[in-house]
């Protein structure tokens, strides 16, 4: 490293953001993710040996992936590489490997490839690596925000140790939040500036686990804020409100709490809780889902978890789907909200489902033979061939029911459709049961 290129990175990193600066260089420094780093875990232990395995660091933003990697930059033996997926390129990973090849060749020195935003990376360029990570070339970290298991290739996954970060609680927000104002070495508090409790309680639970969250906030709040008649900088609860202004909805179109939002959405629909769907609904629409999205969604349900114990379900679903694309926002969140409700209050079947059983059934039994009876004796010479012979037309009967053989014979008794007792699969099933009373069955 030459003289101008060491003064770039030590200008850069005093003038990097706080929540840079403020990063630990030992695992002791480290605040939160006690259930991958205490003493008496794996990767603690991994880390202390300076045995580092490839690793995947998975969590939501501002919870220390990034933290973690360099602590093990300061830690180990092995050459530390650093490149961001979202700039990197082939060629800089060809050259990654070339030096990593040399550093084991010539000094027997193994080289640690930290990628962060790996889910950036396409197929191919995850591809390239893995014979790398197989022959022991590189060992690779990778951090996500993304749940690896949809965004990382399989191959890496099985010769990686996946750690799953947690969002930060409130008490390890704030304990990052006094560093930040009072630390003076690697904080502000060279700018003599005090923090009001129910400031740092606000900023804290606004953060919403988000250590870079609350970290911005008390920078710009510091650096915006002028100081008092006795020097003093005071982040009061106004600057803070100022300053983070609107809790960021973690919520990614194509990544893992879209999932998991979706998931509790839908979850929260079947099992008749309206405030837990319109709440999940709110946060969807509040993080700018497709409200074609959120239509699909809701008539699925209604056909799923309602079906016929309240067939009108599905038909507000269908009608509001229509409506929401007719109208568009903000007014299609009003809409939505009516589906929601709706099917979330509704009697709840899932007898629809029965189409799995059939289709199991056919995918066992493949073509079995449609009864004679039932076959369609309309063409030319269908008759001769016995089709349609001896079928019995239901709306000749009393209740319009005839009792026959529709199912193929080797399947006869087998049932496919069970109404249950809720809403109007009550009357569904009891009128199914008196009509083949009567008719003798």
């Amino acid at each position: 490293m030459d003289l101008f290129e060491y003064m770039r990175e030590a200008r850069q990193e005093k003038e990097a953001p706080l929540a840079a600066r403020l990063r630990p260089s030992s695992l002791e420094e480290v605040v939160g993710q006690q259930h991958i780093i205490g003493k008496d875990k794996l990767l603690y232990r991994a880390i202390k040996a300076d045995k580092i395995s490839s690793l995947i660091f998975y969590g939501p933003p501002g919870t220390g992936k990034t933290t973690l990697a360099k602590v093990i930059a300061q830690t180990t033996k092995s050459d530390f590489v650093q490149i961001n997926a979202t700039v990197a390129g082939k060629k800089d990973m060809e050259e990654v490997i070339r030096q990593a090849k040399e550093a084991q060749g010539m000094y027997g020195k193994k080289t640690i490839l930290f990628i962060d935003e790996i889910h950036r990376f396409n197929k191919g360029q995850q591809d390239y690596l893995l014979p790398f990570v197989e022959d022991g070339t590189i060992v690779l970290i990778g951090a996500t925000t993304e749940n690896p298991f949809f965004e990382v290739n399989g191959a890496l996954i099985s010769r990686s140790i996946i750690f799953e970060l947690k969002p930060l609680s409130k008490e390890e927000i704030k304990e990052l939040i006094r560093r930040a104002v009072y630390d003076a070495e690697k904080g502000m508090g060279a700018y003599q500036a005090e923090i009001d409790d129910e400031a740092m309680e606000f900023l804290a639970d606004m953060a919403g686990g988000d250590a870079r969250q609350a970290l911005n906030a008390v920078e710009l709040g510091i650096m915006t804020t002028p100081p008092s008649k006795e020097g003093k900088i005071q982040l009061t609860l106004e600057v803070a409100s100022e300053c983070i202004q609107k809790r960021i909805v973690k919520y990614d179109k194509g990544g893992d709490n879209h999932y998991d939002t979706i998931s509790a959405f839908i979850k929260s629909m079947r099992g008749s809780d309206p405030d837990a769907a319109l709440y999940y609904l709110a946060r969807m629409l509040y993080a700018g889902e497709s409200v074609t999205f959120i239509s699909r969604r809701i008539m699925i349900c209604a056909s799923e978890d309602v079906g016929n114990a309240d067939p009108q379900a599905l038909q507000v679903a269908v009608a509001a789907a229509q409506a929401v694309e007719r109208v568009g926002m903000p007014e299609a969140q009003i809409i939505l909200a009516q589906a929601v409700t709706y099917v979330a209050t509704a009697p709840k079947s899932n007898s629809a489902l029965g189409i799995f059983d059939a289709m199991n059934e056919v995918k066992k039994s493949g073509n079995l033979k449609i009864p004679g009876h039932l076959q369609d004796s309309h063409y030319p010479g269908a008759k001769n061939l016995g089709h349609g012979i001896g079928y019995q037309y239901a709306h000749d009967y009393k209740n319009h029911y005839v009792k026959q053989q529709y199912l193929p014979y080797e399947l006869n008794g087998k049932e496919f459709y069970r109404p249950d007792g809720n809403g109007y699969e009550a009357k569904i099933r009891a009128h199914m049961k008196k009509i083949k009373e009567e008719a003798g069955e």
